[in-house]
């Protein structure tokens, strides 16, 4: 084989280094191990979780070096010699939490991730994108799933139960049309953004009020009849929204916590937590199996995620990507990096 012709001996990627802004930066290309596969990054996903690891928070365990990104999809391009699941070729998802020796790591977190030409993963660690745009996809791990998760599993939703999102991001957007795709009634969009209360009637929800607008709360509850939420879910994560959305709660009401805050959790709910037998729930990641059932809504044809993407560019333009979400240039979404 020519020079020309093998293998490069390093790839692209985003690296995140402690006190320091990230940078594009040539690394060793990582070798694939008997159960692993190499796969061809085409999408890397931004989220507002790397922002606050670009702002200098930690994650427990984080190194103090890693390429950024967990949200990423694209093409087998090299199967270990003990993959029977995936062939060179295949489009695939990267699902991001795994356990290793009894520890739980995230991709974009503890080991290196999506913001890059190429990455390495198990097997077990792939989900088929077969059928399915690779833009689309690449957001299904963290801002499809994610909502799923605390919608399916966390608060238990069910048919006819009056559900409120505050929060209308990436994750609360999803949210609305998972909750309108499984029956909740009504769906209440909490945000003080018009464009994003806007975007969420659009999706499906019920009402978009303003959390800050004088009579919210009778607003609020007039859309339950007085009965109150059966589920609040909290996507932003502030001691504002997390009060508030306990007190709009009714009777065995489930809040949510999805967002994560930088200050402690501090609720007054004595004495309702009690005798109304209200739940206060956190919400942390996921299970591949989650983004299987997501992926299996959008082949039948259940859920569609075109409107989803606000913004690609490429990978050498991260910095750009990253000022959009920052200052919300466009209201956006989701903005994918392309490898």
């Amino acid at each position: 084989m020519s020079m020309s012709q093998e293998a490069p001996e390093t790839i692209r990627a985003v690296r995140l280094v402690v006190d320091r802004p990230p940078v594009l930066a040539q690394v060793p290309r990582p070798e694939v191990g008997p159960k692993d596969v190499r796969l061809a990054i085409t999408y890397g996903g931004i989220c507002l979780s790397d922002l606050h690891y670009i702002d200098g928070e930690r994650a427990p365990g984080m190194p103090d070096e890693l390429t950024l990104g967990h949200e990423l999809s694209g093409t087998v391009s090299e199967v270990g010699t003990e993959v029977t699941r995936w062939t060179v070729g295949d489009p695939a998802i990267v699902s991001p939490v795994g356990e290793r020796d009894g520890i739980v790591h995230i991709v974009g977190v503890h080991r290196d991730g999506g913001w890059a030409d190429e990455i390495v993963v198990g097997q077990d660690d792939l989900v088929s994108a077969e059928g399915i745009p690779l833009d689309q996809a690449t957001i299904i791990p963290d801002a499809v799933s994610t909502p799923w998760a605390a919608i399916t599993d966390s608060g238990r939703v069910r048919p006819t139960e009056a559900v409120g999102v505050w929060g209308l991001g990436g994750l609360g957007y999803h949210a609305v049309q998972l909750l309108r795709l499984i029956g909740a009634a009504p769906i209440v969009a909490i945000d003080p953004n018009p464009v994003a209360r806007q975007r969420a009637l659009d999706r499906g929800a019920d009402a978009a009020l303003d959390p800050g607008e004088d009579g919210f709360e009778e607003r609020l509850s007039a859309l339950t009849d007085g009965r109150g939420l059966d589920v609040a879910m909290d996507f932003f994560g502030h001691a504002s929204i997390q009060q508030q959305a306990f007190d709009a709660l009714g009777r065995h009401g489930r809040l949510v916590l999805v967002g994560i805050p930088n200050t402690p959790l501090v609720i007054d709910s004595s004495p309702q937590l009690v005798r109304s037998g209200r739940q206060i729930i956190g919400h942390h990641g996921l299970a591949t199996r989650h983004i299987e059932e997501v992926v299996s809504l959008i082949r039948h044809g259940r859920l569609d995620l075109s409107q989803s993407i606000s913004a690609i560019l490429p990978l050498e333009d991260f910095a750009e990507a990253i000022d959009r979400l920052r200052t919300k240039t466009g209201s956006p979404i989701r903005i994918l990096l392309r490898a």
